[in-house]
């Protein structure tokens, strides 16, 4: 009986096991069925690199999901250049490539109808080296104003010039992935046509200096620049108020005090006839 039950047992585990078998195999040939392949990177690659196909591999992705600009063809990408960094496993996108025929390097990342230009920095002018590919500053010079002479303090201006200006590369480096601060001497900026004139005009007439701003706030700033009269506000800020003027206070007259005096009384006529009167202890003379 134990026996009979046992074999049951272990007939229907079969059962249930090849049912689950058979059910797992139709789901994933269904999936196979609505799944296919998109060329990713297969190592981490950088801005301005050609594409070779040692750097790409296919994976399975589920069919209706792939990412707008996907590639299915792996020879469609030999020898596109990207302009943006792509890390191991990164779909590859026809918005990160250049055109084709684009040749690689730091001229492959310059948006069309843009220029690149370098200026040469330091670690003050350069903001300690947090200017990193990929961030975006303001281009501030000082110099003289047109009415002043060299060496006029007073004529002195610092004013910000270009506003919100990519930067591309620092010294040899446009990798954007690197958030280490670096000190370089040269910086390489994206600007048009007019902000490279603008800028070469400006390096050319006094000092410049970058100022590091927000990667998302496209604000612009309305400044007049910074003299040295603004900056110790002389023209803006009101004189004090003179001091109200100590009032002396106004000393009054001395007060005469005349201090009633009793008019002596008349002396009485003098008597020939005067008696002596006594009255207890008191003695008086009483005339007459």
């Amino acid at each position: 009986m134990k026996s009979t039950r046992g074999m049951f047992m272990l007939l229907v585990a079969l059962l249930a096991g090849g049912a689950a078998v058979l059910f797992a195999s139709k789901w994933m040939n269904a999936q196979a069925k609505n799944s296919g392949q998109i060329a990713v990177a297969a190592v981490d690659v950088e801005t301005g690199a050609r594409l070779v196909p040692e750097m790409l591999r296919m994976v399975t992705w589920p069919a209706g999901n792939e990412p707008p600009g996907a590639y299915a063809d792996l020879a469609a990408l030999n020898g596109r250049v990207v302009k943006t960094s792509l890390t191991r496993g990164e779909p590859i996108l026809e918005g990160k490539l250049a055109p084709a025929g684009t040749k690689g390097g730091l001229s492959a990342v310059v948006a069309e109808g843009r220029r690149a230009i370098t200026v040469r920095v330091n670690d003050v002018i350069g903001v300690a080296g947090f200017a990193l590919p990929g961030n975006y500053v303001d281009i501030m010079v000082n110099t003289q104003s047109d009415a002043g002479k060299r060496g006029d303090q007073d004529k002195s201006i610092s004013k910000i010039v270009l506003e919100r200006i990519l930067v591309l590369a620092i010294a040899q480096e446009a990798s954007r992935d690197e958030t280490k601060p670096k000190v370089v001497n040269a910086v390489t900026l994206e600007v048009t046509p007019e902000q490279a004139e603008n800028l070469d005009l400006a390096r050319s007439v006094g000092t410049l200096s970058l100022v590091l701003r927000n990667q998302v706030d496209p604000k612009p700033g309305s400044t007049e620049g910074a003299t040295k009269t603004s900056m110790l506000r002389e023209m803006h800020v009101p004189q004090a108020a003179s001091a109200p003027k100590a009032v002396t206070p106004r000393r009054s007259a001395p007060r005469v005090v005349v201090a009633a005096v009793a008019a002596p009384a008349p002396e009485a006529p003098k008597s020939t006839n005067c008696v002596e009167v006594i009255r207890g202890t008191v003695k008086s003379n009483e005339c007459f």
